[in-house]
């Protein structure tokens, strides 16, 4: 099973964007999404800060800011 890291923060309005579309493909693509909170640690923040939403799959950046679903299912799948 894939797994994706989600680094996301409260009040961001394109984070939530980016659930409903993680959220289609997972319908997909049977993957788990381990959501961060960048708030919670000062290297996420200084990292991803003027980022997020960040999608991380294997250890590479795949997506962030503004997430779509096209993009996002073909390096999924």
């Amino acid at each position: 099973m894939k797994e994706i890291i989600f680094y996301t923060r409260p009040q961001c309005p394109l984070c939530i964007e980016a659930q409903t579309v993680l959220q289609l493909v997972r319908e997909e693509v049977s993957v788990v999404v381990h959501e961060r909170n960048i708030n919670d640690r000062d290297e996420w923040t200084e990292k991803y800060g003027l980022m997020i939403p960040v999608i991380e799959y294997d250890n590479e950046i795949i997506q962030y800011g503004v997430i779509d679903y096209p993009t996002l299912i073909k390096k999924l799948q």
